[in-house]
């Protein structure tokens, strides 16, 4: 693809460019510090701004924050959404799975599939279940008894989506993680066991979700686990029984939340933070990373710390304590 045919693409306006700029072939998106010729590359952070001086790449995608570059400039307000726009165009597709049903899928007779779906070897359909339309099912996906998985998901290899889930249209599940798997609930008897409580209750999971590798999202004793539409999750995460995830909210890897906490729209945990049982984290509201959330946080606020508090405070703290000072927060 040629610069002027990806920049008409991404609706980019092209500046610092000449005629023979403008037929040169664009092969790849790739970093300011690696990129080559045949390279598009990008700005997506100010703090990165200097770099941008000794990259070798044939275009470079930014916003009219940049004032100069070794090549030519495509014009955006959104360098990252255009990023992501020219790694989809530019990313030749592989075809893992062929659309139908392998001969090695083990299909119960009474599931039920959608036109065009795409269901590769050893992957496994159980009884009253159903999968939407041009879903695709990746080698070891198991998919349990009345689970119902909607239209144009990507269920990846070794994923487990266990009995009665219910996953929206649009939904990616990557390698190896588990929804439904049973809620931490246990009862203490009175020599000291623990006594098994059924876990029996559902998970939801809204249109648009993406849940990383290796993360888990439990059922729980009754009820309801959900999260909702738009919501991304991380590597290793681990939702809790019972817990409620809003719309649009942002989990990064190695977060843990207890169960039955409430996380309202747009909420954003940085990796490592930590939410205990049965709180709740106001809509908008940010944690930095390695944080614990140990009470109700309202939202709209960015938060640091062990307990959370407005990082604000948090920051004051550390220099307290790095003085070996004491004092009010």
């Amino acid at each position: 693809m040629t610069l002027a045919e990806l920049a008409a693409h991404l609706g980019c306006r092209i500046e610092n460019a000449t005629a023979a700029d403008l037929s040169r072939s664009i092969l790849r998106v790739n970093n300011l510090h690696d990129s080559g010729p045949g390279d598009l590359t990008f700005l997506t952070s100010p703090k990165f701004t200097p770099k941008v001086a000794g990259t070798r790449a044939t275009a470079i995608l930014a916003d009219d924050a940049l004032t100069a570059a070794p090549c030519p400039i495509l014009r955006t307000p959104t360098p990252a959404g255009a990023c992501a726009a020219a790694i989809a165009l530019l990313t030749p597709v592989v075809v893992a799975v062929a659309p139908g049903i392998h001969p090695l899928a083990s299909i119960d007779p009474t599931a039920e599939l959608g036109a065009d779906v795409a269901i590769g070897p050893f992957a496994v359909v159980g009884a009253g279940a159903s999968i939407g339309a041009h879903t695709v099912l990746h080698p070891h996906a198991s998919i349990g008894p009345q689970a119902r998985i909607g239209q144009h998901c990507v269920i990846h290899a070794h994923v487990s989506v266990r009995d009665r889930v219910v996953v929206g249209n649009h939904v990616t599940l990557q390698d190896g993680a588990v929804v439904g798997s049973e809620g931490f609930g246990y009862a203490t008897r009175p020599d000291g066991t623990h006594a098994k409580i059924p876990q029996v209750g559902i998970v939801v999971i809204e249109d648009d979700v993406e849940i990383g590798a290796n993360s888990t999202v439990d059922r729980p004793a009754t009820g309801e686990t959900r999260v909702g539409a738009g919501t991304k999750i991380d590597n290793l995460v681990h939702v809790g029984h019972g817990v409620k995830i809003g719309k649009n909210v942002r989990l990064a890897g190695l977060v843990g939340i207890a169960g039955s906490s409430v996380l309202e729209d747009d909420v954003v945990l940085a990796g490592q933070v930590g939410v205990i049982n049965h709180v709740r984290v106001g809509q908008g509201a940010q944690v930095a990373s390695k944080s614990a959330v140990m009470s109700d946080l309202a939202g709209g606020q960015t938060y640091a710390g062990i307990p959370a508090i407005p990082i604000g405070q948090w920051r004051r703290w550390a220099v307290q304590y790095r003085k070996g000072t004491k004092g009010p927060l």
